[in-house]
């Protein structure tokens, strides 16, 4: 695991110290993703800068290296991630030519493969997490490439003629043909989700690379156009799965998974540091946890985080499941002032607006983590493949009891209840409330009203789905001069059925909430800390067995993760996890409220958001006053707006509205 970043400019060349000086100062932003060494590159013939900082995991010696140089001088390569399956590939390339490697990196596995089958079909061989840059001196071409499903970050981008890229924003700020100016449509999605959905960043002209793409720079590109080509296809695979589903067999499938599982989690326990997992006593991690623990000739090194808050602790259900299977457990119960003090280093370690408040706690135990090991293990993306989320089971039924209202009454009734003051809400909100199937209730409907307009003004299942997904439902009224771009949320859907809703909805899910909520949390967390995090579940033999399987296979009688249960019940009994998950979070709205008072006042304050240009503070002043009231929980929306603010003041100020 380490940090990327580098330049390319071919119409303007630049003297090798200049370039060597620009990229260093690059490289010294992305310290943190790998403290161990760091590696510059250029060619100044072609204004092409190469950076890498690095975290050791696989051959510490000084033969891994980076940026890294094929045998024959062709490609220059700079990376960030792993290649898990690189041994069978060293010995597929020692079978097809005399290659004699120095050492034992997966990079040189890499560069070699470039030199016997070239970029695109050595890519399409990799099973791992990757993010990298690869300059071949032959055709002078920059290629940048990310897997399959997007563990590890890339941003690039045109500025003043210079391609730019990196790890991560901070990189690219560091070039001096940066120039900063924040994307509003961007900041209209973020306000909606909570993140920046990719390709898109919070800056204009820059991009995140999408997932199990490969983008190609020459002298020739066109500066005004982004488009990657695809190598691999999460929607294909799905398309694939659904249209050949796996033959019925409960016990068959259970076999096809526990061992698909295990090999995927295998291969990732190979490192040359000390190696652990993430446990919270949930389902994911805790079928990670068994199957390294089935292939260890060791007790695992198993980590959880605690809250002592009702509602937020799993400590002591992880405890027994470390215990059940013999692992070296370490647990550390946080106190709240501890967790509160870790939010002023958000922006930074976030580098881009980013409001899932479970990147607090998710620091926490990477930063416990990174005591004992510098490889961790996590269970992230279950519920996507394998129907998880609650929203799967609820959603296709709220659609179809709204569907027996007629289309004009029922979006009459959605824009009365928008109008309805707080005070006579709860009545006729609780009437609405009753349209919903028990999973979907609220509790307070009152303080919900707002959402049940929303959903019955829903005019698709799609429309329904992005409903559900967002913390703000209507952006552009909160930013100033925005237009909210489309993106793959966007526009009417075509579920017909309830099995199309729940296709669509966990497709939509791992193209995007995953690897721009879930994925990026987890990487800049670690990362922040200098820990490497492995993901066995996003395998992409995982991910397309998961494609192939039934829906009675996912949720069946309202159990979800059906057969990965299954998988995990022949390791631990079933009345270790069975149980209701609490979910890894913070009690940020009683913070608010208390503590974070204060904070939030300051960054809140309907003077400095209009003088700052981007919000108009009516919406956000009026969520602040019924959040404060206490009869409503408006801790999302405002964590959202709190996260952006909070951002914008590190980066060191305002800009005037366009």
């Amino acid at each position: 695991m380490c940090g990327i970043t580098g330049s390319f400019d071919p119409h303007a060349g630049r003297n090798t110290q200049d370039l060597t000086g620009i990229t260093r100062r690059m490289s010294l932003t992305l310290t943190h993703r790998g403290p161990d060494d760091m590696g510059v590159w250029i060619d100044p013939s072609a204004a092409v800068a190469l950076g890498h900082r690095r975290l050791s995991i696989i051959d510490l010696t000084a033969e891994g290296h980076q940026p890294m140089v094929s045998s024959t001088g062709r490609y220059v390569l700079t990376y960030n991630g792993e290649i898990y399956n690189h041994p069978e590939i060293r010995a597929e390339l020692k079978a097809v030519g005399s290659i004699a490697f120095r050492g034992s990196s997966d990079t040189e596995v890499m560069l070699a493969a470039f030199e016997c089958w070239g970029i695109k079909e050595s890519v399409l061989r990799f099973n791992g997490m990757f993010a990298f840059a690869v300059w071949d001196s032959v055709t002078r071409t920059l290629t940048l490439a990310r897997d399959r499903a997007g563990e590890k970050p890339l941003y690039c981008g045109w500025m003043q003629g210079a391609f730019l890229f990196g790890s991560e924003l901070k990189a690219l700020r560091a070039h001096p043909a940066f120039h900063a100016e924040i994307d509003r449509g961007a900041l209209a999605l973020f306000i909606r989700h909570g993140y920046v959905p990719g390709p898109h960043s919070i800056y204009r002209r820059i991009w995140k690379l999408p997932p199990a793409t490969i983008l190609e720079i020459d002298a020739a590109s066109d500066q005004s156009s982004f488009r990657p080509e695809a190598y691999w296809s999460a929607e294909a695979a799905a398309v694939d799965g659904i249209r050949n589903p796996l033959p019925p067999g409960d016990e068959a499938a259970t076999d096809r998974l526990d061992a698909i599982l295990t090999d995927a989690v295998e291969i990732r326990m190979t490192a040359d540091v000390p190696l652990g997992a993430f446990l919270s006593g949930g389902i994911d991690s805790s079928t990670v946890v068994a199957l390294m623990q089935k292939v260890s000739t060791r007790p695992v090194k198993t980590f959880t985080l605690g809250f002592r808050e009702a509602g937020y602790d799993e400590a002591a259900d992880a405890a027994r499941i470390a215990k059940h299977f013999g692992c070296d457990h370490t647990e550390f119960y946080v106190e709240p002032a501890e967790a509160r003090d870790i939010i002023p280093l958000l922006p930074a370690l976030y580098d881009e607006p980013f409001a899932d408040s479970s990147q607090i706690p998710t620091y926490v135990v990477s930063k416990l983590a990174r005591k004992h090991v510098t490889v961790s293990l996590s269970g992230d993306g279950g519920d996507e493949l394998f129907g998880g989320y609650t929203r799967y089971q609820w959603a296709p039924s709220i659609w179809e009891r709204m569907n027996r209202i007629p289309a004009g009454p029922r979006l009459a009734l959605a824009r009365l209840l928008t109008g309805i003051p707080y005070g006579v809400g709860s009545a006729v909100s609780g009437a609405v409330n009753a349209l919903l199937p028990a999973a979907a209730k609220v509790s307070n409907p009152g303080d919900k009203l707002q959402k049940l307009a929303d959903l019955l003004g829903a005019e698709s299942p799609k429309a329904l789905y992005l409903n559900l997904v967002s913390q703000w439902n209507h952006p552009e009224m909160l930013v100033r001069d925005a237009q909210e771009p489309p993106t793959r949320l966007s526009g009417a859907g075509d579920w017909n059925t309830r099995e199309e809703f729940l296709n669509g909805m966990m497709l939509l899910d791992s193209l995007t909430y995953l690897p721009d909520d879930i994925l990026a949390k987890v990487d800049r967390a670690s990362m922040g800390v200098s820990l490497e995090s492995r993901v066995p579940l996003l395998d992409h033999r995982v991910i397309e067995f998961a494609w192939h399987l039934p829906h009675n296979l996912k949720i069946r009688q309202g159990v979800t993760k059906w057969l990965l249960r299954q998988v995990l019940y022949r390791y631990v009994p079933r009345e270790l996890v069975e149980r209701p998950k609490s979910g890894f979070g913070v009690p940020v709205h009683v913070w608010l409220r208390g503590p974070l008072r204060d904070w939030a006042e300051t960054l809140l304050d309907a003077d400095r958001l209009w003088r700052e240009g981007f919000f108009n503070p009516g919406p956000i002043r009026a969520k602040w006053a019924e959040h404060l009231s206490g009869r409503c929980n408006h801790s999302a929306q405002l964590w959202t707006v709190l996260m952006f603010q909070a951002w914008l003041e590190a980066q060191g100020g305002s800009e005037p509205p366009l």
